[in-house]
């Protein structure tokens, strides 16, 4: 028997089917509830229609292929890589050990990928139009759209006791709910290894996570390599060899995450968390006074220096050269005030601008500035930022539930879009089921018209450096994000934790089996166990 997929554009392509699959989770005592009706799906799809009637897989037989139809062929690397890294997700032992020989009865031979768009995107980056939509033309399987699709599929797939595998007949519609479903990874306060960040880069696509946002540089550190500005990170890398991103280590990162469908958006933090700055570029940092005289440390960026925005300029005309996203971070947030209210020089600088002794103007002049100074320099590049004073998409990250709902609901309010990371430090750990948490907040909970709603346009998890590194990034992390990637992804009305639960420890068991270290949501174990590094 043979599937055949249709999509309307690519990114990746993909497909469908499922079954109540069991990933060998037993849970000795459940804190929740038991077995879903959707199996170990995650996330959650727009809708599901399910079948008893199974079929198998053989790991002989079954294939991957493009459609006759398609517009994307043997040509596509993105698509034909696709096909072999699923492959392997489906078949893991079978294909090396030569199992399954027989050909099973009823079986799916081949799993057909139809591109019906005329353009394939096949060698473009993903952008924040990329369409992830799916339709179900037909009664026998799925067919959905968009880089990260083939996972669906494979999540559909499920093995009895002898490692036989099977899948059965299904419907899906499928599309996410937000455009921007991100996540936020610190390489400044402990700088993590390139593998580590391939690593994650690979489980956000079994998340449907689509931006890795990348917050490089920050006070601790500066480990990104500049052509232009090479004394950046020789004078302010923890090591200027061993603890750097080169340009060919970057591109590399891009590459991967281009091929599993996820936009890598960099993130240059200004005015402030830019110790490591000022080691190696001289005069952009605020000198700070104590009394009359200099006390030998420094602030944030000094604002009312030319030079400072001449840097800026070509700085981030490097940087969008190298991040081809068309999106740049610009940060804007946590700028302590104490050093500008010491230095002279501002003191006179404010009173000439009529500032008064308001530094939250000055705060905004640089922002203005730089922003221009940069779009200038850039002329297509877009900006996120976390000040709602610059044209840019703004990014709400600080305080409780209420005042981040009144922050969204002042933002959108003004006309702006907006993304929400507050509930989603995951950086912050508690003892027990802290998922829920992420699970039950929502970017859309404020008061607000449906005008206001549509303005955002997702939201970030964020994992901050303060006390992670490469031992302990990765189970921190997840399974933990995947909350956060299922309410970015699947409908409002996903709510209920205790179907979330059971689908959640299978997702998990399924990231371990990968090669994730994913921590366990509570007591029990997983048929393929981590098998270590």
């Amino acid at each position: 028997m043979i599937a055949t997929l249709k999509f309307t554009a690519l990114l990746l392509a993909v497909v469908v089917c499922r079954a109540t699959q069991d990933y060998g989770y037993k849970d000795v005592e459940e804190p929740t509830l038991g077995d879903s009706q959707y199996g170990s799906l995650w996330p959650l799809p727009q809708k599901v229609q399910m079948s008893t009637v199974a079929f198998k897989l053989s790991g002989v037989s079954f294939q991957i292929v493009d459609a006759k139809e398609s517009s994307s062929g043997a040509s596509c690397s993105l698509l034909q890589n696709a096909y072999r890294r699923y492959d392997e997700y489906i078949f893991p032992i079978s294909r090396m050990q030569g199992q399954n020989k027989k050909k099973a009865f009823a079986s799916v031979s081949e799993l057909q990928v139809w591109i019906t768009s005329a353009d394939s995107e096949c060698d473009n980056y993903p952008s924040v139009t990329s369409d992830e939509s799916c339709e179900c033309p037909g009664m026998m399987f799925v067919f959905l759209v968009g880089a990260l699709s083939l996972e669906t599929f494979s999540q559909l797939v499920y093995e009895d006791e002898y490692g036989a595998k099977s899948i059965n007949r299904t419907e899906i519609q499928d599309f996410p709910r937000f455009t921007h479903r991100g996540l936020l990874l610190d390489s400044s306060r402990h700088f993590l290894p390139i593998k580590v960040i391939l690593a994650n880069l690979e489980a956000m696509a079994w998340n449907k996570f689509n931006v890795f946002h990348w917050h490089i540089v920050d006070d601790p550190s500066f480990p990104y390599m500049s052509r232009t500005f090479p004394q950046l990170s020789q004078q302010g890398a923890y090591h200027p060899y061993t603890h750097v991103y080169t340009p060919s280590d970057v591109k590399m990162i891009i590459e991967f995450a281009r091929l599993r469908g996820i936009r890598v958006v960099s993130e240059f933090d200004t005015p402030g968390h830019t110790q490591s700055w000022g080691k190696g570029q001289k005069d952009l940092l605020t000198p700070c006074y104590s009394g009359a005289s200099p006390s030998g440390s420094f602030g944030p960026v000094n604002p009312i220096l030319n030079t400072t925005y001449d840097f800026m300029a070509m700085f981030f005309k490097e940087v969008s050269t190298v991040f081809p996203d068309a999106y740049i971070h610009l940060g804007g947030d946590e700028v302590d005030f104490s050093c500008w209210k010491s230095n002279p020089d501002i003191q006179k600088f404010m009173a000439q601008q009529g500032f008064g002794t308001d530094y939250s103007k000055l705060e905004s002049f640089y922002i203005q500035r730089c922003v221009a100074s940069v779009r200038h320099g850039l002329k297509v590049k877009q900006m996120i930022s976390n000040s709602l004073k610059a044209d840019t998409l703004i990014h709400v990250w600080k305080g409780n539930q209420q005042q981040y709902q009144a922050e969204m609901a002042r933002v959108t309010a003004s006309g702006y879009q907006a993304l929400l990371s507050t509930p989603w430090y995951l950086n912050r750990i508690s003892y027990g089921q802290d998922w829920q948490a992420a699970y039950k907040a929502d970017p859309q909970d404020f008061n607000g018209t449906d005008a206001q709603k549509k303005l955002v346009v997702g939201g970030e998890a964020c994992l901050w450096g303060e006390y992670v590194d490469a031992t302990n990034l990765t189970p921190r992390l997840w399974p933990r994000a995947s909350a956060v990637g299922e309410r970015l992804w699947s409908d409002k009305d996903v709510k209920d934790t205790n179907d979330a639960y059971s689908r959640l420890i299978q997702h998990r068991c399924r990231m371990v089996q990968r090669g994730i270290p994913a921590e366990p949501l509570f007591t029990g174990y997983c048929a393929h166990e981590y098998k270590g590094v």
